[in-house]
């Protein structure tokens, strides 16, 4: 037996080993425009942590040493797949010099040449034109991450890009820690929080490529386990930190509602509305009283104005990746003859809210992992009803579906390489035949367990 399980771990080291080779080599040796290289590597990088986990499931000292020594390996590296970070650190250092990142735009330090921040020059060249003419829309403990960087590298792009990854994966060593801790207390396979853990997305798109929903999904992930132990209001608190990150986390907010008024009772009764309703509100009243009071030093009218065109910009101009919106704006082609995302942009988000309140009343997310599942249903429909949907953004999904019997996101991780075929054009133009592909195969999968857990239910029901 011990001879066996030597040969197992002998074999996970090796594993470990040449999984650091394949992320060296995507970290400084990849050209993004070398789609054949990319998906070669991250076909291998799953496979391999595929092979991790099938090979020692229960030894997690092994696999999270594996995990964090992956991270690791990109310490020095600058993404190679992703820009944002330069807008990033220019935050970060406006910050630092005491001006407020939401109420200019770098193109206009850059027009008039006296940025009050070093390397502005070249950190414009690197977020791009587009970018640079665009208000800020990173929410405040965003900002606080990019102030950190500025505070330890501000004259250093390399060392700001440093300390962004620390902070990345000291919030995966924390999604790690409550992602345990919950799987745990569900009852669930411990072993589950590695597929976020040693997934090569995850490790790329945001330790590599430096996106902060890593922070965000850790907020998160702590504050369910929260809420599961009974803290609902320091739930609240961190879940409040995690919309601070990213707003996404405020579609989630409605689906609370069942878990709160209803709970372990049969249904909804008075007693419902005398014990768990004043929870419900006090629990929204700490999320929206936390967040308001991280963007208290920022607020003013014009940080209204330039935030709302932003967002605005978001739905009905940029448009990557998307699925159904892609099917709509083709018929929209064949019927007036032009793009209609402006339309789209505006009616999609309403549909979205429909689904999100038909998950909160009319299924069942009474006890948390049923409260997890509707917010891994939640979140990914209203990716498929958006018009931009770059890869990183599946971490959400991802994080939260290894405590659901939904797996469909862990495949979308993979398939969401398809949408980096656009860099294969000059002029980043999309292959539509790749994202048909890639959204083919999440809904062919999302169709079968949909089907399977629905059968599952109605035999307990039976029986």
């Amino acid at each position: 037996m011990l001879v066996e399980q030597w040969k197992y771990h002998r074999f996970s080291i090796l594993f470990i080993f040449i999984g650091i080779l394949f992320y060296w080599s995507f970290a400084y040796q990849l050209e993004r425009t070398n789609f054949t290289k990319m998906i070669t590597l991250w076909g291998a990088l799953f496979l391999i942590s595929y092979k991790l986990i099938q090979l020692t499931p229960n030894n997690w000292k092994l696999l999270a040493v594996g995990g964090l020594l992956f991270r690791i390996t990109f310490l020095f590296a600058i993404p190679n797949l992703s820009q944002d970070f330069y807008r990033f650190i220019w935050d970060g250092r406006m910050l630092l010099e005491g001006f407020n990142p939401y109420l200019s735009l770098p193109e206009v330090w850059i027009a008039q040449g006296n940025a009050p921040i070093a390397q502005a020059q070249e950190l414009y060249t690197g977020m791009g034109e587009l970018n640079g003419s665009h208000y800020t829309n990173y929410p405040p403990m965003s900002q606080l991450c990019y102030f950190i960087a500025a505070l330890f590298a501000s004259k250093s792009i390399l060392g700001s890009a440093m300390v962004f990854r620390i902070l990345i994966i000291l919030a995966d060593v924390g999604t790690f820690f409550f992602g345990k801790k919950l799987l745990k207390t569900l009852n669930l396979p411990e072993k589950q929080i590695f597929w976020y853990i040693l997934n090569p997305f995850i490790i790329i798109e945001l330790t590599g490529n430096l996106h902060f929903e890593a922070v965000m999904v850790f907020f998160i992930v702590w504050s369910l386990y929260l809420l599961h132990k009974g803290y609902w209001y320091w739930a609240a608190v961190v879940l409040a930190l995690s919309v601070s990150v990213k707003l996404i986390p405020l579609l989630f907010l409605p689906l609370f509602f069942q878990k709160f008024v209803i709970g372990k009772r049969k249904g909804f009764d008075r007693r419902s509305l005398t014990s768990g309703l004043p929870k419900l509100v006090g629990f929204y009243t700490v999320i929206i009283f936390t967040v308001f009071l991280t963007f208290a030093p920022f607020l003013s009218g014009e940080f209204f104005l330039n935030f709302k065109r932003t967002i605005t910009l978001w739905f009905q101009n940029f448009e990557f990746n998307a699925s159904i919106f892609f099917i709509i704006r083709w018929i929209g082609y064949q019927i007036v003859g032009w793009n209609v995302i402006e339309t789209a942009g505006k009616i999609l988000p309403l549909v979205t809210i429909i689904i999100l309140l038909a998950l909160t009343f009319f299924r069942k997310n009474r006890t948390t992992q049923q409260l997890i599942t509707a917010m891994v249903l939640g979140i990914c429909t209203y990716y498929f009803m958006s018009t931009t949907v770059h890869p990183w953004y599946i971490a959400v999904p991802l994080s939260l579906c290894i405590f659901t019997n939904y797996k469909f996101p862990i495949v979308w991780s993979f398939v969401v390489i398809f949408s980096y075929t656009a860099y294969l054009h000059p002029d980043f133009k999309e292959n539509l035949w790749m994202v048909g592909l890639e959204y083919i195969s999440v809904f062919t999968v999302l169709g079968w367990e949909m089907y399977k857990n629905l059968k599952e239910k109605i035999f307990l029901n039976n029986y």
